[in-house]
């Protein structure tokens, strides 16, 4: 992995929050084509007559998603908003909406469901169909509404790339990424202005989409940066608000920027807590944190140059792994505890001299993040919202990830155009839309202490903070179930959690053929 996309993968994933990073030069092929143009063969098809929903006409299309193997059929539709609602008559964006209708044979419910990505830059629409077996009950009687957020997904996408090639040596200095963010603002703002991609753009779109569908109400469901989104539609439309659900949530209060450090550091105690108290793994692999900064020091003082094989194709490849690119892949398998049983072992491996595993993985995830995420959209949000908090702090120093990241995010917001925030944007949500709150206990993100800070303000509120889990929750144990019964009575109150202490915790690997029996 060249340096310069591990630091961009860090900087970005950490200071946006929530899952990963697409950098730097525009990719213009992605942001031409529609959910609904998606057919495989070149013969013609007969015309289909449009299905009405409100005042929107949908064709039939499929979603697919690169981490589900089916795809959904669904209806598909556009909707031209301005970019900038101050100037109705300039540059409009076309929206992506996909509609997934009701499954169940009865009546079905006048309220829809909008599933609200992550990111910021995930595309809704993209990302669900790996999320559809959780909504299964909810799917019965409701629609379920995607909608690709102003630069995501095929809504005037704002995707930039990374610079190609193995350039092991370029220079990963501030300056450096301050300069690239400059070279992709310049190319993107060819086809946008880049101020107005912001959440509170994002809310306008999504109150639009509602208006436009004829729904008086509608239930919110958002993932990650998603409740971010969801808290300020709330704010700014409680009465078509029926219910939300906040699943790993960012509080309204809280600026992004250099949260990170210290949240993963947190979550990585209470995971490799579990190898310490296993007497099998403590005895095979040691203390995996003290391990860690042993491994991390190593790979500061010399990058190690390693041939591993490609996870995809198999292929033979050197590559040079960097004290980075581990605190990098540290921090993205901390986002799945199942996954995180196995740090212990690779971090012992590699201290060992056997750096071709981590490296494998490493290289593999970089390619799945870069296909995940809007990196121009990503910037115009944080940049607006979140710049000011993006500070070093002394007490990060000793951390896994130290530093870098809001110092590196810093100067690429010096030069990306910033949008405007409303002055009560960061107050708390305060609201008595009922709400259902969930948080991972080892989430290295949006720890529980966010859940119970929002929870405090929403009397018709509830927090279920899941044993053992991680980021993004909602597909966890019996879940689904209370999710579902959220939804159709809109109690959080009322469900019966009990259901949830039978999660477990993750028993450590201490070799590749698991944990000892």
């Amino acid at each position: 992995m060249n340096s310069r996309k591990t630091r961009l993968i860090l900087a970005v994933a950490v200071a946006a929050a929530l899952f990963g990073y697409r950098a730097l030069a525009p990719d213009k092929q992605a942001a031409d084509t529609t959910a609904g143009d998606r057919s495989t063969g070149s013969a013609p098809v007969a015309p289909v007559k449009p299905v009405m929903l409100g005042t929107l006409a949908f064709t039939p299309c499929s979603l697919s998603s690169p981490m589900s193997r089916d795809s959904l059929e669904a209806q598909c539709a556009r909707l031209e908003v301005p970019e900038d609602r101050s100037r109705p008559d300039g540059r409009k964006i076309a929206l992506n909406i996909a509609w997934l209708q009701p499954t169940g044979n009865g009546d079905s419910a006048p309220d829809p469901v909008f599933f609200l990505a992550g990111g910021p830059g995930q595309s809704a629409v993209d990302t669900f169909p790996a999320m559809d077996p959780v909504f299964k009950e909810v799917r019965k009687r409701r629609s379920v509404i995607l909608l690709d957020q102003r630069g995501t997904g095929h809504s005037n996408l704002l995707s930039c790339k990374a610079p190609q090639g193995e350039d092991d040596d370029a220079d990963t200095s501030p300056e450096a990424m301050q300069a690239q963010a400059a070279a992709c603002a310049a190319e993107l703002s060819k086809k946008a202005d880049l101020r107005f991609y912001t959440t509170t753009d994002a809310v306008a779109d999504l109150d639009a989409v509602r208006q436009a569908i004829g729904a008086q109400q509608v239930n919110l469901v958002g993932v990650s940066y998603g409740t971010r989104v969801a808290q300020q539609y709330a704010m700014r439309h409680p009465q078509a608000t029926r219910s939300i659900v906040l699943d790993s949530p960012v509080p309204n209060t809280l600026g992004l920027g250099n949260i990170f450090a210290r949240n993963l550091d947190d979550a990585l105690a209470l995971q490799f807590g579990l190898c310490s108290k296993d007497p099998a793994c403590k005895d095979k692999l040691g203390d995996p944190r003290a391990e860690l900064d042993v491994l991390l020091t190593t790979l500061r003082a010399k990058p190690a140059q390693v041939q591993y094989h490609d996870a995809t194709s198999g292929e033979v490849k050197q590559g040079i792994l960097r004290a980075e690119t581990v605190a990098g892949l540290v921090r993205m398998y901390a986002y799945m505890p199942l996954a995180a049983g196995l740090l212990p072992k690779l971090i012992h491996e590699a201290n060992a001299g056997h750096y071709e595993n981590l490296m494998a993985l490493a290289r593999m995830m970089s390619g799945d993040l870069e296909d995940a995420m809007a990196m121009g959209m990503q910037l115009s949000v944080v940049c607006s919202e979140d710049a000011d908090s993006m500070v070093t702090r002394a007490e990060d120093a000793g951390t896994v990830l130290g530093n870098a990241m809001p110092s590196g995010m810093a100067a690429m917001c010096r030069v990306w155009p910033k949008g405007r925030v409303p002055a009560d944007f960061h107050q708390p949500l305060a609201t008595p839309v009922p709400a259902l709150v969930l948080a991972g206990e080892f989430d290295p993100v949006t720890p529980p202490r966010y859940g119970k800070e929002i929870v405090k303000r929403l009397p018709n509120g509830r927090l279920f903070v899941l044993k053992g889990q991680g980021h993004s929750v909602l597909g966890a144990g019996c879940m689904p179930k209370l999710f579902a019964q959220f939804i159709e009575k809109a109690d959080a109150k009322a469900l019966d959690g009990t259901c949830l202490d039978r999660l477990g915790y993750v028993v450590p690997f201490v070799s590749f053929n698991g944990a000892e029996p």
